[in-house]
């Protein structure tokens, strides 16, 4: 069971995370990451699997604000389970059934979630960065947090939703922050990438069919060879990004109203 104190650590530590990202950057700073509370695991895989075979039917796994630090937990069903405001820092879940569960507030930094199912997923609020998505099914999945240098090659991250949360924003504007991650070859077919920010992030290959990119940010962003037909680059920040090679060019929306558009590489 979850203490008090346990819970009331996991929960101020999450409160950095519905801050903008340079105000999260910030609290990151005055935080001690190599700390236990950040470093160090409450349960074992073995307490973790005893919850899931315990678990009734349709009931999903709670480790809501659970500290699971470092954990291999590769390769578990945890469908529908709650990591609510958890610690993840390190753990690893690859290949894991991840589907519909809730990561929330959760602080999963350089965690492995390679080739894990986590369609319709939500991780708002969560703080990834120099994580590892690669192969990952996020179909469907609501990331608005910091993922910024994760690694979502070959992902699929078709119908995501990456946009600004604009109903609450006294804390800071939520939304997909992606700077300098690795999207090259993921699949982002009608993915809603509304004033999210990838800037200095690599699309190469990349699948943004349908794609809203409406305000997005992606100064130095690297598009060569994206498909991008049916990509509305409304209001987009394209400073210096290479729009080189891309596929569907003649179907794109709104190309002419991308910001700094002149200041883009193109053919």
């Amino acid at each position: 069971m979850k203490t008090p104190r346990a819970i009331g650590c996991a929960a101020l530590l999450a409160g950095c995370l519905a801050l903008a990202p340079a105000g999260a950057q910030d609290m990151l700073r005055h935080l001690d990451l190599n700390s236990p509370q950040m470093t160090t695991a409450e349960m074992s895989r073995a307490d973790v699997e005893a919850l899931i075979a315990a678990a009734k039917p349709g009931q999903p796994v709670d480790l809501a604000g659970r500290r699971l630090n470092g954990l291999d937990l590769s390769g578990l069903d945890l469908s529908g389970a709650n990591f609510r405001v958890a610690l993840l820092n390190g753990t690893k879940l690859a290949g894991a059934q991840l589907d519909g569960a809730l990561f929330d507030q959760a602080w999963m930094l350089k965690a492995d979630l390679s080739g894990a199912s986590l369609r319709k997923a939500s991780l708002f609020g969560t703080q990834m960065q120099d994580g590892k998505l690669n192969g990952a099914d996020l179909s469907g999945a609501r990331i608005a947090g910091d993922f910024s240098r994760t690694d979502f090659a070959a992902a699929n991250l078709s119908g995501a939703n990456f946009s600004a949360d604009m109903r609450n924003q006294s804390m800071g504007l939520m939304r997909g922050v992606l700077n300098s991650a690795n999207l090259d070859g993921a699949n982002l077919e009608a993915a809603n990438l509304s004033r999210a920010q990838l800037n200095h992030a690599t699309l190469r290959g990349a699948n943004l069919t349908s794609a809203s990119l409406v305000g997005m940010e992606a100064a130095g962003a690297d598009f060569t060879g994206a498909n991008v037909a049916g990509a509305d680059f409304k209001g987009a920040d394209v400073d210096t990004a290479r729009l080189v090679g891309l596929v569907g060019l003649e179907a794109a929306k709104n190309l002419e109203a991308a910001k700094n558009l002149g200041l883009s590489i193109r053919n």
